[in-house]
């Protein structure tokens, strides 16, 4: 039987307020109505695999048991071309236990310099988004999106969140120069590498 999300409540597995508001932004205008882990008070599990796929299963699976409702998990993180793919599905890990992300934002930086990375060309990089549907029967969905670009220092804007003010999305209309947080929360979700995850999903599922 094909599986919908239309008229479902989902939990989305994270305790992350700006990833939240995102989901919340886009599926507010399908009529899904939109819960978190965090807002549950549900345990965070420990990401224990090296892939987003993973890792993203891993929290999918302990919010779905934990709340009985249909459950999107979503594992991201950015990936530099020039740190050979970190930090990759340690993205936060690199933020440290208090996710401070200035502190990630710098460590990128000082990697970069480490390496002679000054240059744009030299400085391209990936966000990456897998999201796994989890119903409570088991069926699974996987979707995945991409936001290519570079990086710039130093940071700018105080929209988004995580290494938002420091990642230049490639094909902005404003000719590629601003950031995720100099972009309004419309724009970014039109072109973010959840955004893309997204609209695969809703294709599929709604």
């Amino acid at each position: 039987m094909t599986k919908s999300l239309k008229g479902e409540t989902l939990l989305i597995a994270t305790h992350n307020k700006g990833k939240l508001d995102e989901f919340r932004q886009i599926f507010a205008p399908l009529g899904v109505t939109v819960t978190s882990a965090g807002e549950r008070g549900l345990a965070e599990p420990a990401e224990t695999e090296s892939t987003f796929i993973g890792n993203a299963r891993i929290k999918a699976k302990a919010a779905m048991e934990a709340s009985g409702l249909i459950t999107i998990a979503d594992d991201s993180g950015l990936c530099v071309d020039a740190l050979d793919g970190a930090p990759g599905v340690y993205t936060a890990d690199w933020a440290g236990p208090s996710r401070d992300w200035t502190m990630a934002m710098r460590t990128v930086e000082e990697k970069l310099q480490a390496r002679g990375a000054t240059s744009p060309d030299k400085r391209g990089a990936t966000f990456n988004c897998t999201l796994v549907v989890l119903w409570p029967d088991g069926t699974e969905r996987v979707f995945v999106g991409q936001a290519p670009g570079h990086l710039t220092w130093p940071p700018r804007g105080a929209l988004g969140h995580g290494y938002d003010p420091m990642f230049v999305p490639d094909g902005q209309a404003s000719a590629g120069t601003k950031t995720f947080a100099e972009l309004t929360p419309a724009e970014k979700n039109a072109i973010s590498h959840r955004a893309r995850a997204l609209a695969l999903l809703m294709k599929d599922l709604l």
